[in-house]
């Protein structure tokens, strides 16, 4: 627990548990065939990463390297090409194989050109035998990447969602966000995106830039809604050790968070009022949206098959991936190894994941959803109560206001305050050993 009376709201954003700082080398090197032979497999998730961008965001802290000399896209390929037979062939053919939902990710996955990105979904398919065309397909894209032509191969090849990092639609806070970007050409890439047709447009927006305002971010908003876009992403500004940002920034202080809380309820209530839902803190969809699609993958409990080597894997009992790093020569050397690597078939950064962290997983990407957690999901999962297995937490977050005391009876849902605090709540759930391990992590 926090020694603070109330947990920092903007401690770590919470999108995987446990977090990546908290695996190290697996000294056994577990065979994938072996891992995944008990595992289900009928809704599985599968996810390409692709490392390369064109500039660096100042606040960017993810596996990604500037452009690619060499001709290493293609060699990054080639070894995407490997892993997957490696991974499909370590699935087995004794149970049912079957995706339920696919993403390309980064990075930016629009850094490829557009016979890579053929490439790439040609990989995805024949090798791991995904049907794109027959589930929910997520990519990412970047304003100066979302050309025509590689717009049109996603569109061909069954995209329902395209996702693109604004981050700002005015040019100064860009600048502070040590993202160059011209605002007509952000403009010009939202109208492409539309004109493919891809059935859902997601824009990211950043609140907490040096400079802005409640006004200046109305007016992001404002630019965002014309689009009517069928989700929007709100994030607030972290600044991390070894980005551009905290070379040059000082770390993150009170005031600062209230800032970026006052940003967030600003956008959140402007959204709401535009016929949004909210679905998670930084996650808003149009009510009147179409769905995605099909979908029965469930993060708690599914497995994910991770491509690339800054993407995850998810078995019931062992996460695993390959090295991390944020700093820009360990990158190049990590990606550099991966496309050298011949033999994919085993598991090499990871941690185990035992009943109670199982537990703590559960809880945690359930609770970070708007929807809440009902209470015999958990249950029948677990044969436990998470009041019973967390009572210490729920107590705090109850005291705290975090809890909606107002839920239909059988769900445990955060109240919006607790929304709000998400990246609070989050850490306040990690446990001591994953915490341990990330407090020994050492940035590189």
């Amino acid at each position: 627990m926090s020694d603070d009376a109330t947990p920092r709201p903007y401690r770590s954003y919470v999108y995987a548990y446990p977090h990546k700082t908290a695996y190290r080398r697996l000294p056994e090197r577990p065979e994938l065939a072996a891992l995944w032979r008990d595992e289900p497999k009928d809704a599985l998730s599968l996810y390409a990463h692709i490392p390369f961008c064109e500039v660096r965001c100042g606040f960017c802290n993810l596996f990604t390297r500037i452009g690619a000399p060499d001709e290493l896209t293609a060699r990054y390929l080639d070894a995407l090409d490997r892993q997957a037979a490696a991974v499909r062939e370590a699935l087995g053919e004794s149970d049912p194989v079957r995706f339920a939902t696919a993403a390309f990710g980064g990075g930016t996955p629009t850094f490829l050109t557009a016979a890579e990105l053929e490439r790439l979904c040609d990989i995805a398919e024949r090798r791991t035998g995904v049907d794109l065309r027959a589930v929910p397909l997520s990519v990412e894209t970047s304003p100066a990447t979302a050309t025509a032509d590689r717009l049109a191969v996603l569109a061909g090849r069954g995209a329902t969602r395209l996702s693109i990092g604004v981050q700002s639609f005015v040019e100064a806070e860009a600048r502070a966000a040590v993202r160059p970007q011209r605002r007509a050409d952000v403009e010009s890439a939202l109208g492409r995106i539309r004109d493919t047709g891809v059935p859902v447009l997601n824009i990211d927006l950043i609140y907490g830039i040096d400079g802005q305002t409640e006004e200046t971010w109305r007016s992001s908003l404002d630019a965002a809604l014309a689009w009517r876009p069928e989700e929007l992403y709100l994030y607030p500004l972290y600044v991390r050790p070894l980005t551009g940002l905290g070379r040059i920034s000082p770390g993150a202080d009170r005031a600062w968070d209230e800032r970026r809380l006052r940003l967030y309820r600003y956008g959140r209530d402007h959204l709401l009022s535009h016929g949004y839902e909210q679905v998670s803190m930084r996650m808003f969809r149009r009510a009147d949206a179409a769905p995605l699609g099909p979908d029965d993958h469930a993060c708690q409990t599914d497995g994910m098959i991770g491509l690339g080597c800054g993407a995850r894997s998810y078995t019931s009992a062992l996460h695993y991936s390959f090295d991390y790093a944020v700093d820009m020569r360990e990158i190049r050397s990590i990606i550099d190894a991966y496309t050298e690597t011949a033999d994919f078939s085993r598991a090499e950064v990871g941690r185990w994941v035992d009943a109670g962290e199982a537990r703590r997983r559960h809880l945690l990407q359930s609770l970070l959803q708007a929807g809440g957690m009902p209470l015999a999901e958990y249950e029948e999962r677990f044969g436990s109560s998470p009041f019973a297995d967390f009572a210490e937490e729920l107590d705090r977050f109850e005291a705290l206001g975090w809890l909606d005391g107002e839920a239909p009876g059988g769900l445990l849902r955060l109240s919006p305050e607790g929304l709000a605090h998400s990246d609070g709540v989050g850490p306040e759930l990690f446990s001591p050993s994953v915490r341990a391990a990330m407090a020994a992590y050492e940035p590189k």
